[in-house]
């Protein structure tokens, strides 16, 4: 069967995959707003002295990154409304929404973690001896620093993220793969239908990643260099994040 360039054209320029775009991209930012909160908190508990809360959020993370993210999202959809006798039954957005942002919490937390534990604990220490309350230090001091680690991972999560919403259409989320595949079960032209599927998402993650690169000049190291004699008490008073010259 040959390529119909007709039909690859009809099928890109149309209006129908408008809506799916803009639900794909709405649904990947409010799964990753998810997913960078628990990620947050899920964090600062690993790093907590509390063992239950350490056990606790181990828990989380071998579940939740140990099962397929389908699974989750059919259990969230359809094992929930069982298990609770239909007493809580969600739409299948609100369904997938909420799997697809606490499995990618589980990866957050460990992204989060490693950008909190990056920092010199020799800071920590030097802000508590200037008598800086814990959410001033973290504020001023620690995810300042954390966010040239949590950045870079965190836009491939959200690239990931944008492709990770095709799984939605097993419970007939209308998104960008959904779409095409009632297309081309209605045309049975496969080839153009998910050719122009892909360019939508090769559209989407290349504006993703234009994001990205935007983020990591605004707070990786060219933010280090430009600003350094912005960087504070700390800073002025032990060195760090001064120019090699100015130290």
């Amino acid at each position: 069967m040959r390529f119909d360039v007709s039909v690859f054209w009809h099928t890109l320029f149309s209006d129908v995959f408008l809506i799916p775009v803009w639900t794909t991209l709405w649904i990947t930012l409010a799964a990753m707003g998810i997913g960078m909160v628990l990620g947050l908190f899920g964090a600062l508990a690993a790093l907590s002295p509390l063992r239950p809360l350490r056990m606790a959020i181990a828990a989380y993370l071998a579940v939740f990154r140990g099962t397929p993210v389908l699974v989750q999202i059919v259990f969230w959809y359809d094992a929930v409304a069982e298990l609770t006798d239909n007493a809580i039954n969600l739409p299948a957005l609100v369904a997938g929404v909420i799997a697809l942002g606490v499995n990618e919490g589980a990866y957050m937390t460990e992204i989060v973690r490693a950008g909190l534990l990056s920092v010199d604990p020799g800071q920590r220490e030097a802000a508590r001896s200037l008598g800086m309350t814990f959410p001033l230090m973290m504020r001023r001091i620690v995810i300042p620093q954390a966010l040239r680690i949590i950045i870079p991972p965190t836009g491939n999560q959200f690239i990931g993220m944008l492709k990770t919403t095709s799984l939605l259409f097993t419970i007939a989320v209308p998104e960008i793969f959904a779409t095409g595949t009632n297309i081309y079960s209605v045309n049975f032209r496969y080839f153009e239908v998910l050719s122009v599927v892909s360019i939508w998402y090769l559209l989407l993650t290349g504006l993703l990643s234009l994001v990205q690169r935007r983020l990591e000049r605004r707070f990786g190291l060219e933010r280090m260099n430009r600003g350094r004699a912005r960087t504070g008490v700390l800073g002025r008073m032990f060195g760090f994040g001064l120019p090699a010259d100015s130290a």
